[in-house]
């Protein structure tokens, strides 16, 4: 095990997601309370309220354009200015709750809807579609793979989705029953090992997955198995990093799916979000009400 510090932020209760601004700043969203947080690089704690309590900010990731975008379970993406301006455009289907969001690749914006079973493309100038998934599949989270084609977690199909930027899908069940994947990410470039496929987490069952891009399923069950695995964020050298949120720590594993490092937060901190920084620091969004830095 690496010998890692951890350093904590206060930015209140209900810290959720994780994203970085290209100013280096690190944003997350308070869902409880409607509001997002900025914590920039001298360590200084800017509150941004939104338009009401019920605007319920989730996932946040860093947009083509600059700006910070973020889903909002009120039916909108929000986007942050450089400036601090904020605004948000209602998606085709705003009863479906928005949730996952990642930048595409193709310059738009993807985003899944928890309850309306469907994906959703957003272009800069406020243009969204969305296309149809299966009934009951609850789409969560969904990255940027590195075949240029979208990937999604369906989690209650039991199964991972990958999407092309034209919406046409192909769907992959998972080996294990009722593992509930959530978290989804994918490394930005091709690894040493050659291993570039998309981890993801399953909630349920107490372990983490791979996909390759042709379809092929690892899993690698964790210590405990009951430490509900929920966010992920995939390493250069082919490993990731994942937030387990009902034993309060962080664990990284290698691409053989071998524990490297493991954190413990305090008691209570439901860990959620997290995102990796190019110092190779990890923030971590603690819903007690923390961002944490953790490195070297």
């Amino acid at each position: 095990m690496g010998d890692l510090t951890v350093t904590e932020y206060g930015v209140g209760p209900g810290a959720y997601g994780v994203a970085l601004a290209p100013d280096g700043s690190v944003w997350t969203t308070l869902v409880e309370s409607g509001a997002l947080c900025r914590l920039d690089v001298d360590g200084h704690v800017e509150r941004i309220p939104l338009d009401g309590d019920q605007s319920r900010p989730m996932v946040l990731t860093a947009g083509p354009d600059g700006a910070v975008w973020f889903s909002r379970g009120d039916g909108q993406i929000g986007r942050v200015d450089p400036d601090g301006t904020v605004s948000a455009v209602r998606v085709p289907t705003p009863a479906g709750s928005p949730y996952g969001l990642c930048a595409g690749p193709d310059g738009a914006l993807w985003y899944t809807l928890l309850a309306a079973d469907r994906i959703g493309r957003l272009t800069l100038d406020g243009r969204a579609e969305e296309f149809p998934l299966a009934a009951a599949s609850m789409p969560s989270l969904v990255t940027t793979g590195p075949d240029g084609s979208l990937w999604f977690t369906l989690n209650r199909a039991n199964a991972i989705g990958r999407s092309t930027t034209r919406g046409e899908i192909a769907v992959f069940g998972l080996p294990t029953a009722d593992a509930a994947p959530v978290g989804i990410h994918a490394a930005a470039a091709a690894v040493p090992s050659g291993r570039s496929g998309v981890w993801f987490t399953e909630i349920g069952a107490g372990q983490l997955g791979r996909i390759d891009t042709d379809g092929r399923i690892e899993e690698f069950p964790l210590p405990d198995r009951s430490c509900r695995p929920h966010a992920v964020a995939a390493t250069a050298d082919g490993g990731c990093w994942a937030t387990l949120w009902a034993t309060s720590s962080l664990v990284r594993v290698g691409v053989d799916g071998a524990v490297i490092d493991q954190v413990r937060f305090r008691e209570g901190a439901e860990p959620h979000g997290l995102a990796l920084a190019p110092d190779g620091a990890v923030w971590v969004a603690l819903e007690a009400g923390y961002l944490a830095r953790v490195g070297g």
